[in-house]
């Protein structure tokens, strides 16, 4: 497996929109799950997670439900469409990938072995 490569990272204020992605051409046949991280004061938080396989599915952290959004792209990238930012979802984001999993996209970030070099997040007042 190749090195994830996450982009679209900056500084926007309070009630901005960020789109973050994550390359993973080389993560095909829908046999793979990725999970979007946030480094912050509490370690490592799972923010929202995609299962390409067959279980299917999405999983989100409760403090971003209803402003994030995941999906893949046409292009093969991992987005994290992240709208009504708040200054607490500042943070180095990390995108991470792991082998199919059968009960869902854990947000341990022990489970997953692939990671990308993270992409910074300022939200400001």
């Amino acid at each position: 497996e190749e090195p994830l490569v996450e982009s679209g990272g900056g500084s926007v204020q309070t009630g901005g929109s960020l789109r973050l992605s994550c390359a993973a051409s080389g993560y095909t046949g829908n046999t793979w799950l990725f999970t979007w991280f946030r480094q912050g004061p509490f370690g490592r938080e799972g923010v929202a997670g995609i299962n390409l396989c067959s279980l299917g599915g999405t999983s989100y952290a409760d403090s971003v439900k209803g402003r994030f959004t995941i999906s893949k792209d046409n292009t093969d990238n991992i987005v994290l469409e992240m709208n009504s930012l708040k200054p607490d979802d500042s943070g180095m984001y990390y995108c991470a990938a792991a082998a199919c999993y059968g009960t869902g996209i854990p947000f341990s970030p022990s489970f997953y072995n692939i990671w990308g070099q993270g992409t910074q997040v300022t939200v400001s007042n």
